[in-house]
């Protein structure tokens, strides 16, 4: 992605978080059926290599799981909170109306060439771990072990598992850097006032 220095994320924790708190990424890849996307939820092992490893599925019925086995170079895309940034909100604005909008976010890309694998008793593993990830937090939180296993073995035939070792990481944090002391302060405050949730997470990051 086009990263200026002043807005790239250089240190690996901060990316790895922003991949954790991702909760639905989106998996590209180019291959012979041409550019192919898929949202899935992906687990991370930070641990697991130099940047991490990424962990999981398709559907067996879609077909993006071939251009991984064939060896295609996959991107998952991490997105932050985004929000519009207003010229309203420069005080620049009434200097000298030399401003436009623009849009403020925050994303991290990953980079590697996946494994693939089916094996039965590693992808009730995967599976299990992304259900207890996110069940975590509710009052009674579903686990796999809930369902008939017949049924849970039937299931784990109809899906693919990936483990992406991470070979090249990218982060982005547009905040406004760009800007002077008072534009920065101008925008934060104006989407600290706005209802929108994402509006106030960006808000939250630029203090």
């Amino acid at each position: 992605m086009y990263n200026p220095s002043s807005f790239a994320i250089k240190d690996l924790p901060d990316m790895q978080q922003q991949i954790l708190a991702t909760r639905l990424a989106i998996l590209v890849t180019h291959g012979e059926q041409g550019l192919q996307a898929s949202h899935i939820p992906v687990l991370l092992d930070a641990e697991q290599g130099p940047n991490g490893t990424l962990y999981g599925h398709f559907a067996k019925a879609n077909p993006q799981w071939q251009e991984l086995q064939n060896g295609a170079e996959a991107m998952v895309i991490f997105a932050g909170a985004d929000a519009y940034v207003s010229p309203g909100f420069y005080p620049s604005k009434a200097e000298h109306g030399k401003v436009v909008p623009t849009w403020n976010y925050v994303a991290v890309h990953a980079y590697g060439v996946a494994e693939v694998f089916t094996d039965a008793d590693r992808l009730l593993n995967l599976v299990s771990a992304l259900t207890d990830r996110h069940e975590a937090g509710r009052t009674q939180p579903w686990k796999v072990a809930d369902a008939p296993v017949d049924y849970i073995d039937g299931m784990l035939k109809a899906i693919v598992g990936f483990a992406l070792p991470i070979q090249r990481l990218e982060g982005k944090r547009k905040l406004s850097q760009n800007r002077s002391a008072a534009d920065i302060a101008g925008v934060r405050e104006g989407l600290a006032a706005s209802p929108d949730a994402q509006d106030q997470a960006l808000a939250h990051l630029m203090r």
